[in-house]
């Protein structure tokens, strides 16, 4: 705790500050549901523990079953390719430059762009939920008392229905992606499972139960305690593994529906998801191979507790017990449940959707300029191994990124915005134009070096370091009248600009000076010689254009940045020029101080997005403003509401928005460790004894 010069203090009570913010849950409340999970699985159940009224909560924060292998794609009988979708623009850099563009005229290319924007989308794996019967419904549960325990990972349900007493526990295995469930009821209710055929919306459960014919369930292998079923939808196909304690009957209610009911009062069940045959589940010494069960309730439970307390234990934590100010217990709720729900939903082996592994929201595809705000807190707080398992995907799906450089006529990489596990690039008249995903990879993998400074990490990144590093030089334009690089045909960060006419956002800008930077320390750190091309890239960057008011503009070229309302909504990226990188040669601290005042008092806060409440704390904390910074995190606003289950609401179509979870954590790291340099303890908290914040294990930002 050196940091900033934090003084020695007591251990943090780790199990009672995570324990205290356990959510409760006492009635039916559709934005209310609980996930268990583990990174590369989550399933989201209602009051009951299971998914027992998956069609109540599909408005609400749906009760989904979803992993990072469950994707499928609708029949291409037209054989739609990338290249139908191609477009060609000239932004003046002396070469055509072709982008995966959506097309609005009927035809052969908007059936493209529909399809590969839809294709591939992910699953809902399966609804696992409690057969109370066919005409009971949600209110006709009584005494509900729901609990997540974050500690062990476990939830609690009770209610009573028709005079009986229900109690469910509900666990996820920490390395497999299965649940394991207890339940205990004299009616001897029963578990269903149910299979929907997908949706391919935009934004919803992924759940289509009008299409059973299009799909089938079969059971391929069975013995008294366990059966596997397979699923088949057009091409894809994946496997449930079902083991039960006790006597028990399976059996087929409907098509891709099948009921699995005791003989006892208390039914104990383990169910697997798997995109292959769960061979480890075979016996090999037998003629005849004989299904094995899997991890049981109890052994599943011991396995979530542990794997939850060295989460707790050997990552950071910060302890807002003894502040005194209005919010702080509020803000410690949302941070600790922040950090439970990004390692169960934005901490696996993809980079993360923005809704999780909760509902599909853009198809269920994820997008790269979001990594940074899902997982830049991983490193900060002592997580980095779960960082480093989402960039190993990078390594995968760099030939994609090398062709798409390589069509626009540019150097290195370009990593895609709208993209999935393949890496192909969804067309879009925006995101295809967007390029602050492309530092991302920079800046993450200097957070991983600085979390385990050694030569392995080093050997690790510094390839794709170089190539991304390589994109962003010759991406820029080198103005000869000017004497200075410019960046120009994007769209930046504040998506309300238009590519054809925007040049040096302030965002970008700052980010190219920040990541080129590192890339040439990274060289360096590898034994290589800098590169003299970049270092004039970097001295001869445009600085940040602002108006005769000392504001900072949303783009050079946006003069009435401050008079017309389409530059005063959506994201104000003009503050990320300061907070998420450090102050730089570009930027005068006095005008972006200036720039952060103006925002605060003036910006269209109803048109902002979750992450943009962190951003301007972090951007406050650097301008010595710790008030504004508590202020921006605890603003009341739409899109900073967060759920009794510590979802990042948003609006009706994003109910959870995973984003502002991890920008929150990111901003609180910055807030209490600093960054480089800042030599003042808790920097982005007030100096008047209201804000008394302990932490203990978090890194300084760059």
């Amino acid at each position: 705790m050196a940091a900033c010069g934090v003084e020695k203090q007591e251990p943090i009570d780790r199990e009672a500050l995570v324990t205290r913010n356990n959510p409760q849950v006492s009635a039916f409340d559709s934005l209310a549901s609980l996930s268990v999970g583990n990174g590369e699985f989550a399933f989201t159940v209602d009051v009951t523990g299971l998914q027992t009224f998956p069609e109540r909560y599909s408005e609400g924060v749906p009760l989904g079953t979803q992993s990072q292998w469950g994707w499928h794609r609708f029949p291409n009988p037209q054989n739609y390719r990338p290249e139908d979708v191609w477009k060609e623009f000239d932004f003046g850099r002396g070469h055509k430059e072709l982008y995966a563009c959506q097309f609005k005229e009927p035809g052969r290319r908007q059936d493209a762009s529909d399809w590969l924007r839809i294709n591939p989308h992910r699953l809902h794996l399966g609804v696992v939920g409690l057969e109370l019967g066919d005409s009971v419904k949600v209110e006709d549960l009584a005494n509900v008392q729901q609990s997540l325990d974050m500690w062990k990972g476990t939830i609690s349900s009770r209610f009573t229905l028709n005079c009986i007493d229900y109690e469910v526990q509900t666990v996820c295995h920490p390395t497999l992606d299965m649940i394991s469930a207890r339940i205990a009821d004299t009616a001897h209710s029963g578990v269903n499972l149910r299979f929907p055929y997908p949706t391919g919306r935009h934004s919803d459960d992924a759940c289509d139960w009008t299409a059973d014919v299009k799909h089938t369930t079969e059971v391929v292998s069975r013995n008294a305690q366990c059966a596997v079923l397979k699923r088949t939808l057009d091409e894809t196909s994946y496997y449930v593994a079902l083991s039960w304690e006790g006597k028990a009957r399976l059996s087929e209610k409907a098509r891709n529906y099948f009921v699995l009911i005791p003989e006892a009062d208390t039914l104990a069940f383990s169910c697997r998801f798997t995109s292959v045959f769960p061979a480890t589940m075979l016996k090999e010494d037998s003629e005849r191979p004989v299904l094995e069960a899997l991890p049981t309730f109890e052994e599943t439970s011991l396995a979530s507790a542990a794997h939850w307390k060295k989460f707790w234990t050997d990552g950071a934590a910060v302890d807002f017990s003894r502040c005194t100010a209005p919010g702080a217990k509020e803000l410690e709720r949302r941070v600790v449940l922040s950090q439970y729900l990004l390692a169960i939903q934005s901490a696996g082996s993809f980079p993360p959707q923005e809704t999780g592994l909760t509902y599909n929201s853009w198809f269920g595809k994820f997008h790269l300029e979001m990594i940074w705000w899902h997982q830049s807190w991983l490193a900060l707080w002592g997580h980095a191994d779960l960082l480093e398992r989402t960039l190993d995907w990078y390594e995968t799906v760099e030939p994609v990124a090398r062709e798409i450089a390589r069509r626009q006529g540019f150097e290195g990489v370009r990593w895609m915005k709208m993209t999935d596990p393949d890496g192909m690039e969804a067309p879009s008249n925006v995101g295809s134009f967007l390029i602050w995903q492309q530092p991302h990879f920079i800046y993450l993998a200097e957070l991983v070096y600085r979390a385990h400074p050694s030569e392995e990490v080093i050997r690790r990144y510094n390839r794709l370091v170089q190539e991304t590093a390589a994109f962003m030089y010759s991406f820029a334009t080198y103005d000869e009248m000017g004497v200075r690089f410019l960046l120009k045909g994007c769209i930046p960060a504040q998506e309300t600009l238009r590519a054809a006419t925007t040049v040096n956002p302030p965002f970008e800008l700052s980010y190219w000076h920040y990541a080129m930077q590192v890339a040439q320390t990274w060289r360096e750190r590898a034994g290589m010689q800098r590169n003299l091309a970049w270092d004039e890239l970097i001295d001869k960057l445009s600085p940040l254009a602002y108006n005769e008011e000392g504001l900072y503009l949303a783009s050079e070229d946006a003069v009435d940045t401050y008079k017309d309302i389409r530059f005063t909504s959506d994201h104000m990226a003009v503050l990320g020029a300061v907070g998420i990188l450090p102050m730089n040669a570009l930027i005068r601290e006095d005008y972006m101080k200036n720039t952060l005042h103006w925002v605060w008092d003036n910006w269209n806060w109803g048109k902002t997005w979750g992450w943009d409440y962190p951003m301007t704390a972090m951007n406050a904390a650097r301008m010595g403003e710790p008030e504004k910074a508590v202020g921006a995190l605890l603003m009341e606003k739409r899109t900073n509401t967060y759920l009794p289950n510590g979802h990042n609401y948003q609006d009706g179509r994003l109910r959870c928005y995973l984003p502002g979870n991890g920008g929150l954590l990111t901003a609180i790291a910055m807030m209490c460790a600093g960054w480089d340099g800042c030599g003042v303890a808790n920097p982005g908290f007030p100096k008047d004894g209201a804000w008394d914040v302990r932490w203990e294990g978090l890194k300084p930002m760059p």
